[in-house]
């Protein structure tokens, strides 16, 4: 099979929401329209002992959260589909937002009863900013929600972008019938099915008799009104526009009932794109590429707690990769091979001789990667678009067992290479201060560090508002501000000088101060944002 065949066949996408929106259940479902799984049970079912397929941390099973993007790849309809779930809790967006770096569409659930909320609306801040193709799958319509013409127009307003229902709901919550496809022209009916796939679907005629006897009268009327109604005031489906990340299509459905998935399915294999070009700091990059590139968007410590093992997640962007051949590692500017690359489901590997673009292919990693690294065959050039951003808790990490201090200093290193969090030691006293989003990364740190590695630690709470990383063209003014600074001064993994401020004031007024030195937000300096 060619290349052009083999990037034909790969849809690589990320499915994103607000926590309990069912983004991990309705993963599950995919993977069993997939034929990935055959069980699958509700995350937090009582009957089925089983945490969710892409939940495969100890501390993810235990409060039933994501707190990992995990990846998964399942075979459907002649594709190959690789599934990235991402963490919903906004304390682990930033693992999302490099998760969006690596995907070419993403599948976004929204909750019918809350509709879109605040964390719903940063993702898809992110999503815009880079056009990202968009679907969007409202769940949970087993329950009483809101009017689904009102969440179509909550959709428009806070999210920013056109959308286009392409099923339909009959009623919701107790009365809840089924979805009618606008897409296909066919009736879906409802029914519990937690475990398994099930179709109940009829090509229906809107205007014939049979759809009165199927819903009854009333129930066949209102969906005549709702489909005339939508049809007058949505413009046609445009798969381009959808492609273009411009217009999202809409699909209800009930994910833990199984219901409602395998359109969005189908749908989906037929509209979303394929592997897309990607940027560098040199040229776009495009799939077709005889050569193979690709880049680093996450590194997993402990994936198998029983070998320490540790996973770097490579998205193939272009050319073709091949185990146990020679690439090169642009930062390092060293050549590197990889004896046992591997592919996903959730903990569970494969041994890959080949990879395509859009294909995510795991790596064992020594610590020769960070997050961002490029792999080519031998050309210079760096993917772009996968910074760190300026965290907004900050607390030192104190060792409470000299006996593991090793274990500690490991631990720590590993933890924050994976992007979750970030170190950064004070240039006085050798203090580690650790930077999150959100104060539950602590506690999963704190448990990692316990149960992987051994080592325990309690955390200082530390009064600093902002890190933002300084750079001039003029080194002397660099070093002196150093120099004068030295208690507000940290550098983080790479030893890039970072000025701690206490305050959104002392960070103007040291800016105001020094318009020699450049304050940056993000760890990207090239394209990065300054203060």
């Amino acid at each position: 099979m060619s290349i052009h065949q083999e990037i034909g066949r790969r849809r690589t996408f990320a499915i994103i929401s607000h926590p309990d929106a069912g983004k991990t259940t309705l993963t599950e479902k995919l993977l069993l329209f997939g034929g990935a799984i055959q069980t699958a049970g509700a995350v937090k079912s009582n009957k089925i002992k089983k945490s969710a397929t892409s939940d495969f941390m100890e501390i993810e099973k235990q409060r039933g959260i994501s707190v990992a993007t995990s990846v998964m790849t399942f075979h459907y309809n002649d594709l190959k589909i690789n599934i990235l779930d991402t963490p919903g809790h906004k304390d682990f967006a930033e693992d999302t937002y490099r998760t969006l770096t690596a995907v070419d569409s993403v599948i976004l659930v929204i909750d019918c009863v809350k509709g879109v909320e605040e964390q719903t609306e940063r993702l898809m801040e992110v999503c815009r900013m880079r056009d990202t193709p968009v679907i969007i799958f409202v769940n949970k319509l087993d329950r009483e929600g809101k009017n689904p013409f009102d969440l179509l127009d909550e959709l428009e307003e806070k999210l920013n972008i056109r959308v286009r229902p392409l099923t339909w709901p009959v009623n919701m919550g107790s009365d809840f019938k089924g979805v009618y496809s606008l897409y296909e022209k066919k009736l879906y009916f409802f029914k519990v099915n937690k475990t398994k796939v099930e179709d109940d679907v009829l090509p229906i005629d809107l205007d014939g008799t049979l759809l009165d006897e199927k819903l009854g009268a009333r129930d066949a009327a209102q969906l005549r009104e709702d489909v005339e109604l939508i049809e007058g005031v949505y413009d046609p489906f445009d798969p381009d526009t959808y492609r273009a990340g411009q217009l999202a299509p809409v699909f209800f459905g009930s994910a833990v009932n199984n219901f409602g998935v395998k359109e969005l399915l189908d749908t989906f294999c037929e509209i979303s794109p394929e592997p897309i070009s990607r940027p560098t700091d040199k040229r776009v990059v495009n799939p077709d590429e005889k050569n193979f590139s690709g880049f680093i968007f996450k590194i997993h410590a402990n994936l198998d707690p029983r070998h320490r093992d540790r996973i770097a997640f490579l998205r193939i962007c272009s050319g073709k990769f091949e185990r146990n051949k020679f690439y090169h590692h642009t930062r390092l500017d060293k050549d590197v091979r990889f004896a046992s690359p591997f592919s996903f489901m959730a903990d569970s590997k494969s041994l890959v001789e080949e990879g395509f673009p859009g294909d995510v292919v795991g790596l064992y990693d020594t610590g020769t990667f960070k997050i961002g690294d490029t792999l080519t065959e031998g050309e210079e050039l760096q993917f772009q678009g996968i910074p760190s951003f300026s965290p907004e808790i900050f607390k030192e990490l104190i060792n409470t067992d000299p006996m593991k201090s090793k274990q500690l200093e490991k631990g720590i290193q590993q933890l924050t290479d994976e992007g979750v969090a970030q170190l950064f030691t004070l240039s006085v006293g050798n203090r580690k201060i650790v930077g999150t989003v959100g104060d539950l990364q602590f506690d999963v740190i704190q448990y990692r560090l316990e149960h992987e590695y051994g080592a325990k630690c309690r955390w200082v709470p530390m009064n600093i508002s902002r890190a933002c990383w300084i750079t001039s063209d003029d080194k002397k003014k660099l070093n002196e501000f150093i120099r004068l600074k030295g208690l507000q001064i940290a550098y983080d993994k790479d030893q890039n000088p970072v000025f701690l401020a206490d305050s959104d004031w002392m960070l103007r007024m040291n800016r105001d101060n020094n318009p020699d030195i450049k304050f940056h937000l993000t760890s990207e300096f090239k394209t990065a944002v300054e203060f």
